[in-house]
């Protein structure tokens, strides 16, 4: 294998691998836009991934498997959302809550309804999301560079992959040029001034948690019925906790946070690529290393090496209204 066939590996699965980081990643761009933080991405992942991976199994349907997984995840982001908005409670708690509830839940049901270790059964292709061959992609295949790029790399994704970069530019426009945007943004830095003008902060919070439910639905669906065939227990692996860096990271913005769930996803990538390869003049390189720079980049950056980042000013504090 020449490097430009390694290169064109490790794209491809950096591609694969950052899918679940960006639905998650915009869904806490939405989420903390609004001034809600939320830790409970973790959950709602992996709770998405189980609804999604039960309800393809038994309806054989990848697209129900899908409407279950946003149900169960927008369900749980208005718990949350009942939790911290309408109750004033500790967002950190309610969301570390979900992540326990979850965590457990999906074990014991998958243990009772399955019986096979807290997993669900393996799916057949009709209840999974199939790569989809763009137009000429097997012609172009032997073309020296841009036939393999085409055909491995931008043909041959499911719909979800191709959904989570059309969603960037999507979360960009609602959040920068539509009156929901601005709204939701301004209740995240000034919910007194929204509220003084006559718009429910409750009803703009509870709404941009509900975004974030739906799209971290997609991610979980994608885990367990397009990058996989099933349901695994703890299969979101902290994948929620890594979004949250790599918004972090991209200073809550639609498309840094693209490249930051791309960059996280290529190091994911190496990390699988470097198991059990030698480094000259190091040696074998732990896949640690590799696992650990997500969070030592996000540390970097919140030390100010690399500029500033500067979550929106009510974010994680309850709206009281003053009377």
């Amino acid at each position: 294998m020449d490097y430009y066939d390694i290169f064109i590996s490790v794209l491809s699965s950096t591609i694969r691998l950052s899918i679940p980081l960006i639905f998650t990643a915009l869904a806490g761009l939405f989420s903390e836009r609004a001034g809600i933080f939320d830790i409970g991405l973790e959950g709602k992942m992996l709770g998405s991934a189980f609804a999604a991976a039960c309800i393809a199994y038994l309806t054989d349907s990848a697209w129900l498997g899908l409407g279950a997984g946003i149900v169960c995840s927008v369900a749980l982001s208005l718990v949350h959302g009942f939790a911290s908005i309408t109750n004033r409670g500790n967002q950190i708690v309610s969301g570390v809550a979900i992540n326990f509830f979850i965590a457990g839940i999906t074990i014991v049901l998958g243990q009772a309804w399955f019986g096979q270790g807290g997993r669900t059964p393996q799916l057949s292709p009709d209840a999974r999301f199939a790569p989809i061959i763009l137009p000429g992609a097997d012609a172009i295949r032997d073309i020296p560079i841009l036939g393999p790029l085409y055909a491995n790399v931008i043909s041959g994704n499911n719909i979800l992959t191709y959904l989570a970069f059309l969603a960037v530019p999507f979360s960009w426009w609602v959040l920068y040029r539509t009156r929901f945007g601005l709204r939701l943004r301004a209740v995240g830095e000034n919910p007194g001034a929204v509220d003084t003008a006559g718009i429910s902060v409750a009803w703009l919070r509870y709404r941009a948690v509900m975004c974030a439910g739906i799209l971290c639905g997609f991610s979980g669906t994608y885990l367990a019925i397009a990058q996989s065939a099933a349901f695994i227990k703890d299969m979101s692996a902290g994948k929620g906790y890594i979004a949250l860096a790599a918004l972090v990271f991209a200073k809550w913005k639609p498309v840094p946070v693209m490249f930051a769930c791309l960059l996280f996803g290529f190091l994911d990538a190496l990390a699988n690529f470097m198991q059990g390869k030698q480094v000259p003049l190091i040696g074998e390189v732990p896949v640690q290393v590799f696992q650990a720079l997500p969070y030592i980049l996000t540390c970097i950056l919140l030390a100010g090496f690399i500029g500033v980042a500067i979550p929106p000013k009510a974010g994680g504090v309850p709206y009281t209204k003053e009377r």
